[in-house]
């Protein structure tokens, strides 16, 4: 007698890689990159305007008086920080030993992206080394160049303030 035969097991169809296969490739490949690259840009467009001064020549030949005051600036062993209060005041603290007494604080400030006009900023001593100005800054990204007259120094000090004022 013979066994019966039964069928064998249904052979397992092997993988084929066909063109449909490279098309989704591509499309997600090319779509993650497009994506990024359109978020990129955004964020670039909204923090920053492209232009850092008006005419690049004219600003290089500052230059060097403008490292001139820094060296300055430095040999009075100062150091100048700008905060941006919950009133919207500026804080100013002048840190170092021998940091003027009688000084007299002003400055103006400036919007990078142009999106406001400048302002004149004035401040009021609040202590020892510490100012606030009197007026408070509007919400936004702001460079503040301060100027400090007094009976025993003077000097202009450019901050720019770090965080979103």
């Amino acid at each position: 007698m013979t066994a019966p035969v039964t069928p064998a097991p249904a052979a397992r169809r092997a993988f084929r890689f066909t063109g449909w296969h490279m098309t989704m490739i591509l499309v997600a490949f090319f779509g993650i990159v497009i994506v990024v690259n359109v978020y990129m840009a955004t964020l670039a467009s909204r923090s920053f305007s492209g232009v850092v001064v008006d005419n690049s020549y004219v600003a290089s030949q500052h230059y060097n008086t403008w490292l001139d005051e820094a060296a300055k600036e430095k040999a009075l062993g100062w150091q100048v920080s700008a905060v941006r209060q919950a009133d919207g005041r500026v804080a100013v603290s002048l840190i170092g030993e021998a940091r003027p007494q009688n000084a007299v604080l002003g400055g103006e400030a400036w919007h990078p992206l142009g999106q406001e006009a400048d302002r004149t900023v004035s401040f009021r001593k609040a202590g020892d080394g510490r100012w606030i100005s009197i007026d408070p800054l509007p919400e936004g990204r702001w460079r503040l160049r301060l100027k400090l007259d007094g009976d025993d120094a003077a000097g202009h000090h450019a901050v720019r303030l770090q965080q979103m004022l």
